[in-house]
């Protein structure tokens, strides 16, 4: 069949987003792929796609149970023949698998990277296999945010088997992360796909400086917008998790804790209630959410910082995974720099990390959009501000910053791009620092030309020059500045910066917040405007909301997987009223179409 054929029949989807289709092309031309997409961006369908297409069995290598667990059900659900093999089936589930695997009757197959290993000189040497894809593959390099030393071994699989191209996929990878996948995995001549890390429909916003009991009303605030929704809270420590989560219980809002402490048990079963709708949050350390592809969750909160940026891209990235509008909220004050700072010094990589922290703590402090901050972060290059978060709903007064740009640019030039940003302002402020006289930068022409600049402002004037991709950070090289093509057009050319002026002092907390009133569902057309239901079709989505529960539970899947929260708008938006126009639904393929089609018409039919 054609990839547009399989996307259709299996998945329900009549068109492919940004890039799926360039990938899958590459990969059924057996070469080897790396995949850069944002949580909810698709990333399992390009090789699902190649799964079913290729003579053969994929091998998933994934490093949680909960995440085959999650994927393979969604598979069965849309009628494609997947299992994993892993400690939580018993040895009759395992022998049946090892035999469909033998049998050549599964499409794909996913394993841990601690099985595989296992398994490569029995099972995959009587397999044929179509490719192999190694999820979140970040998890392979120490310059990952979630480094696991069972990813180490994986570069066997190019050894082992030279002739099946293998796809590396993650939604969190800076550039140095990308360069050691490639060399570690042991690629030839990928294909390297960067998609676009943007998710318009994620709200970002950072509130600094808040007690605990303003960070309570603000939480109870926001799950008071989403009664319907779900979410998750991120906190630092176990003790956080179960005082945020006894809190919310006292205000009537069904919440559990999740963090290692808590018995494997305890936490599966969490995780299930979660999944299942049956608790609304889930307050949990960063082990919590990785491998959930639950699209419903209306909002992640943050709170203390996270440690890097990475980590807080993949944990905002589980909210909205429909598309729908989703909030999230970061709060932030100085005892989590501290705290965080010493978690970082007593790493076994204390130099990354804190440089890590430190661009996590810009992004919490900044004047600039944060939607451009978080793009940058990943190398990408935003031309406008988002204007759906906090600093672009209230902006800074801005000012034309670009003399001052040019001053620090050409620091950074004239230094042979060999200085750190603390150097960079010991120039232009003409600070006789041991580093000045080392590198003999008091001889430089722009020494001391910004000396009546505060260094705190020059500070906040890097970091804003930063995020506008006027230069990067080289972490490998001692955390030396080097000019992007967008700085030097700044230094050689006059291109145009705008600034923000930098605050002088924190802003007083807020005034305690009406609470919203809880808007109607809303669909995403192809305007990607949202459009309100009315009262009727608010009651049908209710209808259609319970029968997908009750089809859920006969079958032991979560909600989600049966049909997603946006399919079930499209269904209140378009009414159809035969099996055949059920089918012809974004997100319902044939399988779904059989199984599924007769009940939801049935429902629908009542309302029309």
């Amino acid at each position: 069949m054609e990839m547009r054929a399989v996307l259709k029949k299996y998945f329900g989807y009549d068109s492919f987003r940004p890039l799926q289709e360039e990938i899958i092309s590459k990969i059924l031309e057996k070469r080897d792929v790396v995949v850069l997409m944002p949580t909810g961006g698709g990333k399992s369908l390009c090789y699902q796609i190649p799964a079913l297409m290729m003579p053969g069995t994929a091998i998933v290598i994934s490093p949680l149970i909960s995440l085959m667990k999650d994927q393979v059900e969604g598979l069965l659900v849309n009628g494609v023949k997947a299992a994993a093999l892993n400690s939580m089936n018993d040895d009759a589930e395992n022998i049946r698998v090892r035999l469909a695997c033998q049998r050549g009757e599964l499409d794909l197959l996913y394993i841990s990277p601690e099985r595989l290993m296992v398994e490569i000189p029995y099972l995959l040497q009587h397999m044929q296999i179509s490719l192999f894809a190694v999820d979140e593959a970040h998890c392979i390099s120490h310059w990952g945010h979630d480094f696991r030393p069972e990813y180490a071994q994986l570069g066997q699989l190019r050894e082992t088997f030279p002739d099946v191209p293998i796809v590396a996929l993650t939604a969190t990878a800076d550039k140095l992360t990308r360069e050691d996948i490639q060399k570690l995995l042991s690629l030839k001549d990928p294909a390297v796909f960067v998609s676009s890390f943007d998710r318009p429909n994620l709200s970002l916003e950072v509130r600094r400086g808040l007690q605990k009991r303003e960070k309570d009303r603000a939480i109870l605030e926001l799950i008071a917008r989403h009664r319907d929704g779900c979410g998750i809270i991120y906190c630092m420590s176990k003790k956080t998790t179960e005082k945020v989560a006894e809190m919310l219980v006292g205000h009537g809002v069904t919440a559990l804790p999740y963090h290692a402490g808590l018995g494997t048990e305890e936490r599966e079963r969490t995780q299930d209630d979660f999944i299942h709708d049956r608790v609304q949050v889930v307050c949990a350390t960063v082990a919590f959410g990785m491998g959930i592809d639950k699209s419903n969750v209306r909002f992640v909160i943050h709170y203390n910082l996270p440690k890097s940026i990475e980590s807080f891209y993949q944990e905002i990235g589980r909210a909205g995974r429909d598309g729908l509008p989703s909030e999230t909220v970061l709060f932030y004050s100085l005892a989590d720099i501290v705290q965080l700072s010493n978690f970082a010094r007593e790493s076994g990589q204390q130099e990354v990390n804190l440089e890590k922290l430190k661009r996590m703590q810009e992004y919490a402090e900044s004047d600039v959009c944060r939607r451009r901050i978080l793009l940058n972060y990943f190398s990408e290059y935003a031309e406008h501000d988002c204007g759906n978060c906090d600093v672009c709903q209230h902006p800074p007064q801005r000012f034309d910053g670009t003399v001052l740009a040019q001053k620090a640019l050409s620091a950074i030039a004239r230094a042979d791009e060999q200085v750190s940003a603390r150097t960079v302002i010991d120039i232009l402020r003409g600070t006789y620092s041991p580093e000045i006289h080392k590198g003999r930068y008091d001889t430089l022409k722009t020494f001391g030309v910004g000396r009546d600049v505060p260094p705190h402002d020059w500070q906040d004037y890097l970091m804003q020059m930063l995020q506008n991709g006027l230069f990067e950070i080289a972490y490998d090289e001692g955390n030396h500045l080097k000019l992007t093509q967008t700085g030097k057009q700044v230094l050689f050319h006059s291109k145009k910066v705008v600034l923000a002026v930098v605050r002088k002092e924190e802003m007083p907390p807020k005034a305690k917040r009406e609470v919203r009133k809880v808007k109607s569902p809303v669909l995403f057309a192809d305007s990607q405007q949202p459009v309100l239901l009315s009262d009727e079709r608010k009651d049908l989505f209710e209808a259609l909301k319970a029968l997908r529960r009750r089809l859920a539970d006969e079958q032991g899947f979560p909600p989600y997987i049966v049909m997603s929260d946006k399919v079930l708008h499209q269904l209140c938006e378009s009414c159809p009223t035969t099996v055949e126009e059920f089918g012809c639904i974004s997100g319902i393929g044939d399988f779904k179409k059989e199984r599924y089609g007769k009940d939801f018409v049935e429902v629908i039919r009542k309302f029309v």
